[in-house]
């Protein structure tokens, strides 16, 4: 018996031929130079091409896809147990024909403190400017999308959710359409209850200090779950109320020592909040071609409940929208995305 080495891709679950292509480049940002953070200003951008379509100029609208707090591009190549990744499953998505062909991006909006939620801070960066000033124009340049708000989408899960309804407002000239899977919303029930327990981990953990948390999570070599609250709330404060006298460093919503709420810093955070966003940018919300809500019923974040307050400001607004609420929780939802940017695609491939 021998082992014979032969050509070509071994085939799933490990590697199966695409019927269109994954483009995996790396463009470096002008404005993301000097952040506070000092993070790369060189990212990684994955864009796929449907099948058939190759070449630099495809007249294909596009969606954008971005990320979850924590997540950078290249995890989206990961395999869970037994499952397609989510190439493999857009893939089989567009070989079933019944989607419009769209060039699908992927993001990377990361930053050392796990994430961006895609807005222009002082401690963290300007990720709406270089998602909505760079990357967008760099894609319509590079592939020839159209280059119309009408023709492009933007969707994401948990803070990539977030960023899906929140840029859209912000920016509607750059997105016509959107889709959010469990986007952070409704910020009472998805937020405040994290706050006791960061502040009981720092006690416990780090003597109530944020630099020693700071220290010890870069000197680590893996990431313990008991990093998550201190860092996924000192994230949100660097997004939500950055410090502007002390940049990186951000403003908490509650004191270290008792976990009390400070009111007015937690009403700057309810000024980001989609839920009360959404009234004044009630016109930027109707002039999308697809708005695309849904969430599981069991998430442990609640943001079930965000999406439905966000639903309900929609209807109050006559914006027309829909919401699905699944059986399932925050988590291995990758399964949801191709049908949210067939969603997208169908609205977006139409002439006005």
């Amino acid at each position: 018996m021998a082992l014979t080495e032969v050509s070509g891709a071994p085939g799933y679950p490990w590697a199966p031929d695409l019927a269109g292509s994954i483009i995996e480049l790396t463009v470096e940002s002008e404005l993301l130079v000097g952040n506070p953070l000092g993070d790369p200003v060189r990212r990684p951008l994955y864009v796929y091409l449907p099948p058939g379509v190759k070449g630099s100029r495809t007249g294909l609208p596009s969606v954008f896809v971005i990320q979850g707090f924590t997540g950078q591009v290249d995890m989206w190549k990961a395999r869970n147990a037994f499952e397609p990744t989510i190439f493999e499953r857009m893939d089989a998505m567009f070989v079933s024909g019944d989607c419009p062909p769209g060039v699908i991006v992927y993001v990377d909006a990361w930053t050392s403190y796990g994430g961006s939620q895609f807005i222009n801070s002082t401690s963290t960066g300007p990720y709406m400017d270089y998602l909505c000033d760079e990357v967008v124009p760099f894609i319509d340049e590079r592939f020839g999308t159209l280059p119309s708000r009408d023709h492009r989408a933007i969707a994401g899960k948990s803070s990539g959710g977030y960023g899906a309804m929140m840029v859209p407002m912000k920016r509607p000239d750059t997105f016509g359409a959107l889709a959010s899977h469990a986007g952070d919303a409704l910020f009472e029930t998805c937020y405040l209850r994290d706050f006791p327990r960061a502040a009981r981990a720092l006690r416990d953990d780090w003597e109530g200090s944020y630099e020693k948390f700071f220290a010890e999570l870069r000197a680590a070599d893996r990431f313990e779950g008991r990093f998550h609250d201190p860092l996924d709330v000192y994230a949100m404060a660097a997004c939500y109320t950055p410090d502007p006298d002390d940049p990186p460093k951000a403003i908490l919503p509650f004191e270290i020592e008792t976990g009390k709420l400070v009111i007015d810093v937690w009403e700057r955070w309810l000024e980001w909040d989609p839920v009360r966003m959404a009234p004044a940018h009630g016109e930027a919300l109707a002039s999308m071609r697809r708005i695309y809500l849904d969430a599981g019923r069991r998430d442990e974040f609640f943001l079930d409940l965000g999406a439905q307050a966000f639903s309900a400001e929609l209807k109050a607004l006559d914006v027309d929208h829909t919401l699905e609420l699944f059986d399932g929780g925050h988590f291995g939802l990758s399964y949801r995305y191709p049908g949210a940017i067939r969603e997208l695609l169908l609205a977006i491939a139409e002439e006005r």
